[in-house]
């Protein structure tokens, strides 16, 4: 079985609802996650925007997630499961999608990864670079979620 993730609130590239963005309470939503490989260590969570003006926008980064966990609760903050990165908000944990009025739909991409390690050895608040660098040559799998959404 190969690893698979499903969003709970909407379906594979369909619209994102408003309560998991910036116009609505921006809650993380919930998440659950199957077909791990059998040695998996641990699990790491990225979502990012990649029709962000400029470059790719990181909206959430959480990692070594305990092997044993396979969802998320909606409304996840920092310290519930995991460890936190720094998104490009700036912050810790979940900003949902903001993408600027009139720049059309964006793709938000929900991707887990399983790895063969148990802990990265990244403190709290690492940035995507850190995070990519220290999952290289440790991705047993991977699965992705794709979500749109546009600001009125």
């Amino acid at each position: 079985m190969a690893l698979e993730l499903v969003i709970a609130g909407f379906s594979q590239k369909s619209t994102i609802p408003r309560s998991h963005t910036c116009e609505g309470a921006d809650l993380s939503p919930a998440i659950e996650w199957k077909g791990a490989p059998e040695n998996t260590q641990s699990f790491t969570l990225i979502v990012d925007d990649p029709d962000a003006p400029g470059r790719t926008w990181n909206h959430w980064l959480l990692y070594d997630i305990s092997p044993s966990v396979h969802s998320l609760e909606p409304g996840c903050k920092p310290g519930m499961t995991g460890v936190s990165g720094t998104n490009d908000f700036g912050k810790l944990g979940y900003n949902g999608p903001c993408p600027p009025r009139s720049h059309g739909s964006h793709r938000y991409f929900f991707k887990l990864y399983a790895l063969d390690v148990p802990s990265l050895k990244l403190s709290a608040g690492a940035r995507r670079a850190q995070l990519d660098k220290a999952m290289w040559g440790h991705v047993l799998a991977e699965a992705q979620f794709v979500g749109r959404y546009e600001r009125k």
